[in-house]
């Protein structure tokens, strides 16, 4: 009597851990690497460039922690108001981050109003934080310059 062949040691389930592993990381790599769709940006009309003058930032302050991933993460605080006489439902900002050649190195667009937070009455001023974890090594480490980008008033 022949003896029986030998089997290899790689089974059926070693095969189906290893396709779900390739789907998995091909599912992954086309979810990080794929285009999103850019978020709708309020543009600055010249009815909102007139009202500009009238939304005042003030304490504003900038502090740097390290997150879980230890990461650095600066965070600018402050409060904007508006001291005009119309409601806003949204106002965006660019904060321009420089070099130590004045060269602009980061130039992130970030909302500080939203609908959601009830949006901006006359007279009122609410608080906002803007968390950032990108800004290149370049940064000259100073409080950056922050410019009104979009301005959207109620109704």
């Amino acid at each position: 009597m022949a003896p029986a062949p030998k089997r290899s040691g790689i089974g059926l389930p070693v095969y189906i851990v290893a396709a779900v592993c390739l789907l998995g990381g091909a599912a992954f790599a086309y979810l990080q690497f794929v285009p999103r769709p850019a978020a709708k940006q309020i543009p600055l009309s010249a009815e909102a460039k007139a009202y500009v003058g009238n939304l005042k930032l003030s304490d504003v302050t900038m502090k740097a922690t390290q997150n879980y991933a230890l990461q650095t993460v600066v965070e600018i605080e402050g409060n904007i108001g508006n001291a005009g006489d119309r409601p806003l439902e949204t106002v965006e900002i660019y904060c321009i981050f420089y070099d130590s050649y004045g060269q602009m190195v980061f130039r992130p667009r970030m909302t500080i109003v939203t609908t959601k937070m009830g949006g901006l009455k006359p007279g009122e001023t609410k608080a906002f934080r803007l968390p950032f974890d990108e800004i290149p090594h370049s940064w000259n480490q100073t409080m950056p310059q922050m410019v009104i980008a979009g301005v959207q008033f109620q109704g």
